[in-house]
């Protein structure tokens, strides 16, 4: 039976400027997989997301996967595989606000 584990990294919130996720204690797993849900659109915003690796969840650098420019509602998302320790999303929106749940999900 494969391990799997899903987790909630920011609940319910608007965002309307760069950010960062929190970041997600994850070296045990071989893939994850970044889900973005849109839930409210003020304005006319687009989200654009970056993966980042971290050893020790203090130091960032990119890991070099982007998702397009995300403008819609809905649920989106982001895979990523052999990435080291740690993951978050490096995100930023502009032209207006977005309310957002995004989630992680790994597995080995």
């Amino acid at each position: 039976m494969r391990l799997f584990n899903a987790s909630h990294l920011e609940v319910k919130k608007y965002f309307d400027a760069p950010f960062q996720t929190n970041p997600y204690e994850c070296g045990w797993a071989s893939e994850c997989i970044f889900f973005i849900h849109v839930e409210e659109i003020v304005g006319s915003p687009v989200l654009e997301a970056a993966v980042e690796i971290s050893h020790d969840g203090i130091h960032w650098c990119p890991e070099g996967t982007v998702s397009g420019p995300i403008a819609t509602e809905g649920l989106h998302f982001i895979r990523v595989r052999e990435f080291g320790n740690w993951l978050r999303l490096n995100a930023k929106i502009s032209g207006g606000k977005m309310k957002l749940n995004i989630q992680i999900a790994c597995k080995e």
